[in-house]
């Protein structure tokens, strides 16, 4: 950090002494007293505003000492860095890591925070400040030590972001008398929200949702592709966006219907977080169980879930349709008095961003058997509604048959929605995953588009949600003072030796005689 002030220094001394053996030894000084600076990728956590109030990190710049938890206790941490390992946390006061990436999101944290992935030049790097401040002895100007920098602009408000939906249909078989079809519907949210935009995958949260979607479509395409196997219903696929915030691209979708198309829906089946799952997954609605559609609905997973050897129970939550406040994905079809469930894991109704796909959730926490079950019970309750098998134990989509779930196809889809960070204010209209959902659904279903509308709502984001950062091993102002000092007494004796073997020593005292005064003669 301080090479370039040694250099700059040198170059005066150079040119009017002798250049050469000056810059080899003062390059040589800087070789052996500055290290290289380590670069990692770091990801910060994210900023936002709700209704103009401000949460998260709201600065990203950086350039401090660093420090770890063993710093004293008396320590002033005002102008430091802490690197802190999660492990290290305490668990009595963060029982789990998920209260802690919630209570970050609803902070007001007044400088950068980041993450990183540990490696082993992070170890190295922590293991020497550990050591230090084991000693008492924390980095600062004054002691030496490391040093991170992170140089970013401040962040600045995303500028009308857009979220993209994206939807399909398998027509029905229509025969004579056939006015319009019913519909079902089959609808999953893809993108997610955490403490860190760049590290929220959600394959959970709601990847695996996004992904079962998916899965069904190929497999009700491979049955709706000849008209003797055609069902007499339509499937319309959505692909949803803005799913942390309360539904707010699925009311977008909706609201983007007819009302013919709307009054079609014979109902909707919501997937949400059905990725690690043990024995009983939930069906949540809003209208009373009593309901007509709702008992046909319920039933008719009931009897394919008896069969699966698992269990399904439901879960009925009015809700208020003046509140704007959205808990599940169907209330915003119930908004609409269409009918509607969520299949989810889940037995209660996450708060807002929360359970959204954030840090804990990645691909190690899902399990593509219970994705793999969900599927077979989803796809297999929908297609004896639709070809009037409700009662008789037949399976449409056994094993080993052509319309048999495809473990690879899930497998695969999981990997990439698990490396993929989906927060989608900061995805863009052509992104390449949105293109990739897209292209997907048109190798299965037809007349898919995508819709895009301008994010709105109660939400602000900011941009600058990953950077480099530089860590620098600095020495301390002593040391450099004590440098200071020898080399200045080198160049001293160096010129002196120089003048003496030139121009004599004679010269040498002359040039440290004051001169004589000179007096001013009056008139």
């Amino acid at each position: 950090m301080m090479a370039p002030q040694r250099r700059g220094r040198g170059r005066q001394v150079m040119e009017s002494v002798y250049p050469v053996m000056e810059l080899f030894l003062l390059l040589l000084a800087c070789v052996e007293l500055c290290d290289a600076a380590t670069v990692v990728d770091v990801y910060r956590l994210i900023q936002y505003d709700i209704s103009g109030v401000p949460f998260g990190s709201r600065l990203a710049g950086l350039n401090h000492h660093a420090a770890s938890l063993h710093f004293p206790p008396s320590s002033d941490l005002s102008r430091t860095v802490l690197i802190i390992p999660l492990r290290d946390l305490n668990i009595s006061f963060v029982k789990v890591l998920e209260e802690l990436e919630q209570l970050l999101i609803y902070s007001n944290i007044p400088y950068p925070v980041y993450f990183t992935f540990e490696d082993s030049d992070i170890e190295a790097v922590l293991a020497d400040i550990k050591k230090s401040d084991s000693t008492g002895q924390p980095a600062t100007a004054t002691t030496g030590g490391y040093k991170l920098v992170v140089s970013v602009p401040e962040p600045k408000k995303l500028a009308s972001p857009t979220i993209t939906n994206i939807q399909g249909w398998l027509p029905g078989l229509k025969t004579e008398g056939d006015n319009q079809l019913p519909t079902i519907a089959i609808v999953a949210s893809y993108d997610t929200f955490g403490a860190s935009p760049a590290l929220s995958v959600g394959s959970d949260s709601n990847g695996s949702g996004a992904v079962a979607l998916l899965e069904i479509a190929r497999l009700f395409s491979i049955l709706y592709s000849n008209p003797k196997t055609r069902g007499r219903y339509n499937l319309l696929f959505g692909l949803t966006s803005g799913g942390p915030y309360n539904y707010n691209g699925t009311h977008k979708w909706l609201r983007s219907f007819d009302q013919r198309l709307r009054e079609s829906i014979d109902y909707a089946i919501c997937l949400n977080s059905i990725g690690s799952w043990d024995n009983e997954l939930w069906i949540h609605v809003s209208k009373p169980p009593e309901n007509a559609y709702i008992k046909q609905i319920f039933e008719g997973f009931s009897n394919v879930a008896e069969e699966l050897g698992v269990k399904v129970g439901l879960k009925h939550k009015k809700i208020n349709i003046s509140n704007p406040r959205v808990a599940w994905e169907h209330e915003q079809f119930s908004k609409l008095r269409v009918t509607a469930a969520t299949v989810s894991e889940l037995a209660v109704a996450p708060e807002l961003l929360e359970r959204t796909g954030g840090l804990v959730d990645s691909r190690n926490f899902v399990n593509e058997t219970a994705v793999i079950r969900s599927v077979k019970l989803i796809a297999e309750s929908l297609a004896r509604h639709i070809y009037g098998y409700e009662e008789k134990n037949i399976q449409i989509f056994s094993d080993n048959s052509s319309l048999a779930v495809n473990p690879f196809y899930i497998k695969s889809w999981l990997e990439l929605l698990s490396r993929t960070p989906r927060v989608a204010p900061f995805l863009s209209k052509n992104d390449p995953l949105i293109l990739a959902l897209k292209k997907e659904l048109e190798d299965h279903t037809h007349e898919v588009n995508m819709q895009h509308e301008v994010f709105d709502g109660i939400f602000t984001f900011y941009d600058s949600t990953k950077a480099k950062l530089n860590i620098y091993q600095v020495a301390s102002v002593t040391f450099d003072l004590l440098l200071l000092l020898v080399l200045g007494s080198y160049l001293i004796v160096l010129f002196s030796f120089l003048v003496i073997t030139t121009r004599g020593l004679d010269d040498l005292i002359s040039l440290f005689r004051r001169p004589p005064s000179r007096k001013v003669k009056t008139a």
